[in-house]
């Protein structure tokens, strides 16, 4: 029977393939016209530990992810001791049975306290126990392949020793899901020609498994959660990570110098730029820390270049000193700022949105700064060109907040529209006596560029020329120059466009959230009478937006929805004064699915309860 929707999950030891797995999977997914995303969990080592890619596939855009699974395919026994639970009646198990002897307790990778959990729910099961268990009591379809089987199928076909063949296991779960699916040839085809490129001998080994373990699955199942074909195929997507899609917006806001020290989950977008080729001057500049990053890039900026810096949380940290001097200096920089669970070096490699109010309060001392954060790919990119125009608009350093889940995020997505607007903001072009920080009514000085005028540039205060003062009066002017762009901003930049909301005007209650909680709360509003509020800016801060959309609801009917354990978004609404009701949390590390943000919402609203923390996932 064919399907809409498919909710699937593939796992096994980090650097086995997964990557490639997850690639070639969406990319014939997305040529067959099916809309994708999926999101990569992984440890923070190098290679061994448990990782997995969850995806949700439709005919339809899937918004974020839930449970309970459809498919498990599971490249060692970890993945199926860690995941069995998620499966449930009718749905599939993709294992290896030369594995089916195994115990939980001979596998070294296994953290120790899921292996206590295990000994208290299954004892001493094999994994060939958890295969019939899940058949006999769960009504699980089961596709054992043999994995050692199949790889010395390719060993004689292509005269590979047992080493070389054990690399491409990753291709054994693309042909059992293409299988199971029955997709196309000629989209695995294309899929792989863009994993491997020109190389045709990868191509050939890869295209022969993949084809031998989906024909041997068909012959055996047949194709039973085969998707109902889309109608329209012909239409142009990108299958792009959240990294990636933010390094396009910044080449089509014209970035011409962007810096980084190596951090997860940043690197990866300064990676991707790094391996295109551009006509462009476009330096992409790697250095000995996060301290040097910053200070370059505050240094292009004064040159007219426009610049950035991609960094994480324990990145940020090093760079706030810079930050604040940006900020005396009325630089126009970009700050790309992709949290991840802290604190110190916290969970490199798992998601978090616990930076809120230390990114609107970083650095010492008072001054402006535009605080802005995206939902989803697409915002991603749009605020990507934003954030420069309006750095170099009010002469401020922009921080532009993402998180983990966003970044190992693939979509399907339409191609942006590319007719944005590209402004500079107040440059100076006339010849005479040249005051950089020139006293105006709205706080806006005209800018030129090092190497235009004779300029000055100082931490400590200073006049209009840039010269060091400790003038009291002219301390006064300054400060006070410097924070009339707070109201300007607030007047200019749009309050809907700060804050938006999604709904009907009679839901019966209101999410309130920021950053990639958007697409988990949009699913779960969609399947509710709810309304969902997605705040986009926190410096300047939407007020008067936010206020008249609150006021429509009582204090119970209002949820917070976060990846932290104070609820911030939350505390900045009550520093503002605004009615704020109860919270649902999540700090795991782990995404937030919508089959526990919808339990979570009943929770507060049918028992009366003010706080909910969200645990689900591995």
């Amino acid at each position: 029977m064919a399907v809409d929707e498919l909710n699937f999950l593939i796992g096994g030891p980090q650097g086995a393939g997964l990557e490639t797995t997850a690639q070639v999977l969406t990319f014939s997914l997305a040529h067959s016209g099916y809309w994708v995303i999926s999101e990569r969990e992984y440890h923070s080592n190098i290679r061994g530990r448990h990782s997995y890619i969850h995806f949700r596939v439709g005919r339809k855009r899937p918004l974020a992810l839930t449970y309970p699974l459809d498919l498990l395919g599971a490249m060692d026994a970890e993945t199926i001791f860690t995941h069995f639970k998620s499966l449930e009646e009718n749905s599939y198990l993709v294992y290896d049975e030369s594995s089916i002897d195994k115990t939980y307790k001979q596998i070294p990778s296994m953290e120790k306290h899921l292996k206590e959990i295990l000994e208290m729910e299954i004892g001493e099961k094999t994994v060939g126990s958890i295969v019939e268990y899940l058949r006999s009591e769960k009504g699980v379809n089961t596709v054992g392949i043999n994995f050692p089987k199949v790889l010395s199928r390719l060993s004689k076909e292509f005269d590979l020793s047992p080493s070389q063949a054990s690399r491409y296991v990753s291709s054994i779960l693309i042909g059992a899901v293409s299988g199971l699916m029955n997709l196309k040839e000629q989209s695995l085809r294309k899929a792989l020609e863009n994993r491997f490129g020109g190389r045709k001998k990868l191509m050939k080994q890869n295209l022969f498994l993949i084809k031998l373990v989906s024909d041997s699955v068909k012959e055996k199942h047949g194709t039973p959660i085969e998707m109902n074909p889309v109608r329209n195929q012909e239409r142009e997507l990108l299958v792009v990570s959240g990294n990636e899609i933010v390094a396009m917006g910044k080449l089509v806001a014209g970035v011409r110098y962007e810096s980084y020290y190596p951090i997860t989950p940043a690197a990866d977008e300064c990676f991707f730029l790094e391996t295109l080729d551009l006509d462009s001057s476009l330096v992409v500049f790697q250095t000995e820390d996060e301290i040097s990053a910053i200070c370059s890039a505050i240094g292009a900026a004064l040159t007219g270049t426009r610049s950035s810096t991609s960094t994480s949380g324990p990145g940020f940290s090093l760079m706030v000193e810079a930050l604040g001097w940006a900020g005396m200096n009325e630089v126009p920089i970009v700050i790309t700022y992709y949290q991840r669970g802290g604190p110190s070096t916290g969970q490199p490699t798992r998601g978090s949105q616990s930076d809120l109010l230390f990114s609107i309060f970083a650095s010492h001392g008072e001054f402006p700064r535009i605080v802005l954060s995206s939902g989803d790919h697409l915002e991603a990119f749009k605020d990507s060109v934003m954030a420069f125009n309006l750095a170099e608009k009010y002469q401020v350093p922009v921080i532009h907040l993402l998180d983990k889940f966003l970044a190992n995020s693939i979509v399907t997505m339409p191609i942006p529209e590319l007719n944005l607007d590209i402004t500079r903001g107040l440059v100076d072009e006339k010849t005479n006596a040249y005051k950089r920080f020139s006293l105006s009514e709205n706080g806006i000085s005209p800018r030129k560029f090092l190497g235009e005028e004779v300029m000055w540039y100082t931490g400590n205060e200073h006049d209009e020329l840039g010269h060091v003062s400790e003038n009291p009066d002219i301390r006064r002017k300054m400060y006070e120059k410097r924070m009339r762009k707070l109201r300007l901003m607030d007047k200019e930049i749009s309050q809907e466009e700060r804050a938006k909301y999604y709904g009907s005007e009679d839901a019966d209650f209101l999410l309130v959230g920021w950053g990639s909680v958007k697409g988990v709360c949009l699913d779960a509003i969609n399947h509710m009478n709810g309304a969902y509020l997605h705040v986009r800016f926190f410096s300047p801060f939407p007020r008067r937006r936010v206020s008249s959309i609150l006021e429509n609801f009582d204090s119970e009917k209002i949820i917070f929805v976060e990846h932290n354990y104070i609820g911030q978004l939350r505390k900045l609404f009550l520093m503002h004064r605004l009615n704020a009701g109860g919270s649902i949390v999540k700090y795991t590390g782990r995404p937030m699915y919508t089959n526990e943000l919808m339990k979570g919402i009943k929770t507060i609203l049918e028992k009366g309860k003010r706080k909910v923390v969200l645990e689900l996932g591995p």
